[in-house]
């Protein structure tokens, strides 16, 4: 076997079952005393964990403030906290709840020392000036199965709107110091964002898999989390079988897709949900899920006209096999049969249609002239901007 020279990105130390946010008290007093707490809206703070979580914060001699991430964080919103407890003392940041909180407690933990705005160092539309830190250590928490945010180094900000974005604040600093993992936590998640959720892990895990910058590490890994989609999406969205387990597996799928993303970068179902995630109001897990299986055809398509050499192929159909639970890798068919196994998740997952966003035909052609960041750089294949058109068209 020859093992092609590789690097990887670092990571978090992570704790991962049933009840590990117990943890996280003692994680955060072994950090510092002065502690700045985000949330969601109310999800966390209303659920039974809550009392408990809090009681043990003052035990282990904790004090804190509380900030509310409600949706996907904006650079005002980012600058609003770190303005307010710049200069305060906070020695630590915690963060739980989906990825739009770990996200927003990623870029404060990076400016609250600093004090500095966030779009000083926003990619594409900032000041692109370098970060310089230092990081406030902090701690991720996520209580969705989807974005896998607690592993990556960069958090999304949006704009949403006409003219609007949405952009990494991205540092290798940035990495949480611990991502605390608990499967508990996503009891509250209502049928629509596991579907919606678990897609995005999901189309993660298959654009690693097939990226240009994929190694034996994140194959390893990858395959494992592909594994654990297959026993536990379906089930949980579907409440059947034992859906404590199915939730322990997106748990695991969501954490390894973050993992994977971070060593290897996306595809082109990524570069197509940062415009539309920004242009539209169409939550990101939604637009993996509703996009993923068009974007496989589309770059199973090209491939065979263009690159019928291309690994990429052999690495579509091995993971159709694993999908399918089959042991025979069907190289000759496996990546079309992926294409089908996909569209018949996306539809017992209920996944809406881009038009139910306001997307329409008229707003393709800007749509696809904002995708050519870093995610399509590591496709398989470069697509042509009539392949990235027919890829939304299908799914309007």
């Amino acid at each position: 076997m020859v093992v092609d020279a590789f690097e990887l990105a670092r990571l978090p130390s992570v704790s991962f079952g049933e009840g590990a946010l117990q943890r996280v008290p003692e994680i955060a007093a072994s950090i510092g005393a002065r502690m700045l707490l985000l949330t969601g809206a109310e999800s966390f703070r209303a659920s039974r964990h809550w009392p408990v979580f809090s009681s043990a914060l003052e035990q282990h001699g904790l004090t804190w403030d509380t900030c509310v991430v409600d949706g996907e964080p904006s650079p005002e919103r980012i600058d609003e906290i770190v303005a307010k407890f710049h200069g305060s003392g906070v020695e630590v940041v915690v963060g739980i709840g989906g990825g739009s909180v770990v996200d927003a407690a990623k870029a404060v933990a990076g400016l609250l020392i600093p004090g500095n705005s966030v779009r000083d160092h926003l990619e594409g539309v900032g000041k692109g000036e370098p970060y310089l830190g230092p990081v406030v250590p902090w701690v991720a928490v996520p209580t969705t199965a989807g974005t896998g945010s607690e592993a990556t180094k960069n958090a999304v900000l949006s704009v949403p709107g006409k003219g609007g974005f949405k952009r990494s604040f991205r540092d290798e600093a940035l990495v949480a110091r611990h991502a605390v993992i608990d499967p508990l936590l996503l009891e509250s998640c209502p049928p629509e964002l596991v579907a919606a959720d678990g897609m995005d892990a999901l189309t993660q895990l298959i654009e690693s898999f097939v990226s240009v910058r994929s190694n034996p590490f994140t194959d390893a890994l990858t395959t494992s989390a592909l594994v654990a989609a297959r026993h536990g999406l379906l089930p949980w969205y579907e409440d059947r079988d034992d859906v404590q387990a199915a939730r322990e597996r997106m748990a695991y799928a969501s954490w390894i897709s973050g993992v994977a993303l971070a060593q290897t970068g996306l595809g082109a179902v990524h570069g197509l949900a940062s415009p539309l995630g920004a242009f539209f109001p169409v939550p990101h897990g939604v637009v993996c899920g509703t996009l993923v299986a068009a974007a496989t055809q589309i770059n199973v398509a090209a491939m065979r006209d263009r690159q019928p050499d291309n690994p990429a192929l052999g690495r579509y159909a091995r993971m159709h096999a694993v999908l399918a639970g089959s042991d025979r890798v069907d190289t000759e068919e496996g990546p079309e049969e992926l294409v089908e196994l996909l569209r018949d998740w996306t539809h017992r997952l209920e996944l809406p249609r881009l038009g139910a966003f306001g997307v329409r035909g008229s707003d393709v052609d800007r749509v696809v002239e904002a995708s050519r960041g870093s995610s399509m750089r590591t496709n398989p294949v470069e697509l042509t901007d009539e392949e990235i058109a027919a890829i939304l068209r299908e799914r309007l």
